[in-house]
Formats: C-alpha cells, sequence, structure tokens
C-alpha cells in the first residue's frame, strides 16, 4: 500500500513538472513562431509580391543564396531541414540536437520563404518550438523530476504547429504522429496536449483567430459525397506516392550539386516559374510562397480544369525546385497546395457542385498521406476550415490514401514504428541484470537433496549444475524433477536428470542477444559461461522484467 502512494506521488510530481515545462515551452514557441510569421510574411513576402516583375523574378535566387551563406557559416555546414530535425531526435535518445545550428536555419528559412521559396512556414515554426524545448530542457534537467527531453521536443514541435496554423488539435496529434509511419508517441500526449494549447493561446493573442483556410457555407454530405472521398483517397494516395519520389530526387540532387551551381539552378526555374504564373493566371507570383493564395484561386468556380491542373503542375515543381536549391523550410502546407488542387480537379472531372468538399477532402487525403499523419491530417481540415462536418468523409480519403501510399512518405526519418522498451534498452550489457553468485548444485547431489534446499526452502525452480573447478555442466530443472517417480528421487543423482542441452549465454552480451537465446530456448534461466566453460553467473527473465519497471520509473518512455 505504501509502495502504491509513493508511485502514485511520483506520477503526480512528474505530470506537474511536465504541465509546467511544456506550458513555458509553448507560451515561449507561440511567440517565437509570430515572430517569425510576422517578420517572413508581412515584412518580407507581401513587399515581393508587390514589387516589378524582375525583381520577383531575382527574389528566389537571392533568398537561396541568403540560406546557403548563413548556413554554410553561421550553421557550420548545417543541413537546411527543419521539420526533419524533430523527427530524427524525438525516437531516439542518442541523436543529438544541435542548437547552435538553431540561428542559422531560421534565419535560412526566413529568406527562403520570405523571399519566395515555394514551401510551407511549419516547418520553422516546428524547428523553432523545437529548438525551444531542448534549450528548456538543458536548463531544467537538474531539477525537474521525471521530465525526459522527449516530452520537451514534442512540447514544442506541438506548439509550433498549433500556432502557425491556428489549430491546437492539429498541433498536439502532428507532433505525435510524424515522428512514426504507423505508430503514435503516445506516452508524450501530455506535454504535446499542453504545448500546443499554450503555444495556440500566445500565438492567437498576438495574431488574431482568422480560420486559416476559409471556405464558404457548410454544405449537407450525403453517400454520394462518401464514395466521392473514396476516390479521391486513391487519386491523392497516388499523387502523394509521385510527389515523395519527386521531393526525394530533389533531396538528392541538392546533395550532388555544387553550392553555387545549387542555387543558381533553384533560384532561375523559380523566378521562371513566377513569371509564367503572373502571365498565365493574372493572379500574382502563385508559383512563389507558402501557396494560400492558390488555394483561393482555385476555389473559384469560374476556373477551368486545365488551369488548375496547370497551376498544380507549377506548384509542384517550385517546391521541388525549392527543395533542389538547398531552401530551408516545410512540406507540409506543400502537401496542403496539391491536394486542394487536386480536390479541385476532380471536383471538375465529376462536375461537382460542391468545390469545397472536394477541395478540403483532398487536403486531408494528400497530407494524411504525403506525411503519413491521417489523424493529423483530418483534425488540420477540421480546425482550418472551421468545418468539422468535414471530417467523415476525411477518414474516409485519408485512410484510403494512406493505403494507396505505401510505404512510402516525404520525410526521410520516420520510424516505422515505435521502439519499445524491451528494444529500445536490448544494447544494455547483461551484467545489468546478472547474477554473479548463483546457487549451484553438485553432479552426485540426489533429487531429493535438490527438492529440499532449492525448492522447499528456496522457492528456486531452475539451478545451474557445475563441478568443483566451477565449470558448469548443465541445469536443473523444477519441471524435471517433477517428472520423476518421487520414490527414486532419494537414489537419483542430479547429474542423470540435468538439462546439458540449454542455451548459453556468453559475459559480453547484450540484454537483446540474451533475450534472442532465452526465446529460441523457450527457457527463463541463461546461464552466462566463459571462454573455458566456467559459470559466470545467471540471467532470469524476471530479473529482465524487474530491471525494466525500474528504468520506467526512472526515465519515462515516449
Amino acid at each position: 500500500m505504501v509502495a502504491g502512494a509513493a508511485e502514485v506521488r511520483s506520477l503526480m510530481a512528474r505530470s506537474r513538472d511536465v504541465v509546467v515545462l511544456a506550458a513555458v515551452i509553448g507560451a515561449a514557441a507561440g511567440v517565437g513562431v509570430a515572430a517569425f510569421d510576422r517578420l517572413t510574411l508581412e515584412v518580407l513576402f507581401h513587399n515581393i509580391a508587390d514589387a516589378p516583375t524582375w525583381l520577383i523574378a531575382i527574389g528566389p535566387a537571392v533568398g537561396l543564396g541568403l540560406a546557403a551563406l548563413t548556413l554554410r557559416h553561421l550553421g557550420r555546414g548545417a543541413s537546411p531541414s527543419t521539420t526533419d530535425e524533430y523527427i530524427k531526435a524525438v525516437p531516439d535518445h542518442e541523436v543529438p540536437f544541435d542548437l547552435r545550428a538553431a540561428p542559422a536555419r531560421i534565419i535560412a528559412s526566413i529568406t527562403t520563404l520570405g523571399l519566395g521559396g515555394a514551401m510551407g512556414y511549419e516547418g520553422p515554426s516546428i524547428f523553432i518550438g523545437t529548438t525551444v524545448g531542448a534549450g528548456a530542457f538543458e536548463r531544467v534537467r537538474g531539477w525537474l523530476r521525471g521530465v525526459d527531453r522527449r516530452a520537451a521536443l514534442v512540447a514544442g514541435a506541438a506548439a509550433g504547429v498549433a500556432a502557425i496554423f491556428k489549430a491546437p488539435a492539429t498541433g498536439a496529434v502532428f507532433a505525435l504522429e510524424v515522428p512514426y509511419q504507423e505508430d503514435l508517441a503516445r506516452h508524450s500526449l501530455l506535454p504535446a496536449l499542453v504545448g500546443a494549447a499554450s503555444g495556440y493561446t500566445t500565438y492567437v493573442a498576438i495574431n488574431g483567430t482568422e480560420p486559416l483556410i476559409p471556405v464558404a457555407g457548410n454544405p449537407p454530405i450525403d453517400l454520394r459525397d462518401l464514395g466521392y472521398a473514396a476516390l479521391i483517397g486513391i487519386t491523392c494516395g497516388i499523387g502523394a506516392r509521385v510527389f515523395a519520389l519527386v521531393i526525394k530526387g530533389a533531396k538528392a540532387l541538392a546533395e550532388r550539386l555544387g553550392a553555387v551551381t545549387r542555387v543558381a539552378t533553384g533560384g532561375a526555374v523559380l523566378g521562371a516559374l513566377a513569371v509564367i504564373s503572373m502571365e498565365a493566371f493574372d493572379a500574382g507570383p502563385l508559383a512563389l510562397g507558402p501557396g494560400y493564395s492558390s488555394v483561393e484561386f482555385a476555389l473559384d468556380p469560374s476556373r477551368g480544369l486545365w488551369i488548375v491542373v496547370a497551376l498544380a503542375t507549377i506548384r509542384a515543381a517550385a517546391t521541388a525546385a525549392t527543395v533542389a536549391g538547398g531552401g530551408a523550410g516545410g512540406l507540409f502546407v506543400p502537401l496542403v497546395v496539391q491536394g486542394a488542387l487536386t480536390g479541385r480537379v476532380l471536383a471538375g472531372v465529376f462536375d461537382a457542385d460542391n468545390h469545397s468538399l472536394f477541395v478540403v477532402l483532398g487536403i486531408a487525403a494528400f497530407l494524411g498521406a504525403g506525411y503519413r499523419v491521417p489523424l493529423a491530417a483530418v483534425m488540420f481540415v477540421a480546425e482550418a476550415t472551421g468545418r468539422p462536418g468535414f471530417v467523415v468523409p476525411g477518414l474516409i480519403a485519408a485512410t484510403i490514401a494512406q493505403i494507396v501510399m505505401g510505404k512510402a512518405s516525404v520525410s526521410s526519418y520516420q520510424r516505422r514504428m515505435r521502439v519499445g522498451f524491451l528494444e529500445e534498452r536490448a544494447d544494455l550489457p547483461i551484467a545489468e541484470v546478472l547474477s554473479t553468485d548463483p546457487a549451484v548444485a553438485r553432479p552426485d547431489d540426489t533429487v531429493a537433496l535438490f527438492f529440499a534446499e532449492h525448492v522447499s526452502l528456496a522457492r528456486r525452480r531452475a539451478v545451474p549444475l557445475v563441478d568443483d573447478d566451477g565449470v558448469f555442466l548443465g541445469l536443473v530443472t523444477l519441471d524435471d524433477v517433477l517428472a520423476l517417480d518421487h520414490e527414486t528421487w532419494a537414489d537419483t543423482q542430479l547429474s542423470e536428470v540435468s538439462r546439458h542441452d540449454v542455451p548459453r549465454g556468453s559475459p559480453g552480451w547484450n540484454l537483446g542477444q540474451a533475450l534472442r537465446a532465452m526465446v529460441d530456448g523457450d527457457v527463463d534461466h541463461l546461464p552466462i559461461v566463459d571462454d573455458s566453460g566456467h559459470l559466470r553467473g545467471m540471467v532470469t527473465s524476471d530479473a529482465i522484467l524487474d530491471r525494466s519497471r525500474l528504468m520506467d520509473r526512472l526515465e519515462p518512455d515516449d
């Protein structure tokens, strides 16, 4: 009872510490994202979009060039990745989060996006939140009990997404979903929720609460629309798979090209696409920036089908050019844009009256498949549009799209599943659970003596058999003894009933090797024997489980 009460108090103390830290991280991340958004969008991009054509055309090249210089000199050769830094760091405690490169990545994101790069603001926002979380953890790790780095990173990422999209539920779910392809970082739910709520509240206090994607009306949804949702899911799944391959190729190209060639090529392509989009659509440089204006453009029912197809192609090419040019930004919004445009195209193909439904379902399906975050994608369309009625068909579209997507993803660092506690600790040395002075028996001991000393008195189920020099001879188990006629116990020596075929471990093994040997041999006791055959100790399944439970209390899992 006392032990149970102590566990409850420990859990309450950890929960309190997590809530406090996540709230502080969320608020700080909200301020940082608001400042980033204002500087990038209002100070830079809006002015560039209204500038003369020649300035619009060279703007992306200048942004990519400044990003490259910043990352090379200030960031000491850091990559332009943002969201991927979070994805890499969350599942693995051993992966460092380089705080020194953070200013360079943020500045590179500002120059890339503010001067016309066709990527999303969520990548830098996630990175800002993650940086705040990592920095806060380094400052408080000595005095906040039970708070691990993972909780701090998840809280920061959730706050970043919640702030930039004004969508707290999306922020929490995305931060939990995106590190894994087929799993959730479910034990970090509390910091994700608190961080998202705190980040959202702080951001909207500064920048307002207007929905990100205003959708007119709230039309009813019938069974036919659910069928359309399935078709949208199939189409967007295929589209997201192709888009992921394009992004993968763009990343590979960026690594192969030299800095000057990379910037010049990416900048030239973006400049050309900007001019083409201005001439073709007469609606400003739709090829540049995050792409929200492209969605608004496509939502106009008067736009022809082939106009929207052309815009989708130009937007995909612009995003690929930005990635290949070494730009820093996110892929969340580009997936949203491609999904919206794909949905609009399908609305034209089916001659549907409800264009907005197709657009929203396209967003849910394309985003859910591309980043493998179906729950976050559906939550996003509900929060970003202010229309929760889209949830059911959105779930259908996102689920089918993910199935069609297969194992592909726009991220190169997602793990398939969360690593469980045994797998995560498989590299621990066997010394962590090794009993170096186990009870032993001699070959000439009788079964009756074994039962009296080891079973009746000490409640042992298995005992190693050794000679006078300590050489391991076999294992005597209770099951083998009970299989004998009781009347023969006094006359039967242990050498006659010991098992010689049991697996043996080495002192240099880790827990993973020991567990595999025990599973393969179907045993709960593993003798550890050195090269000369001498017994060095015993490992039991109970000892491994007890060690894991202790570690769960001292260092909570993901």
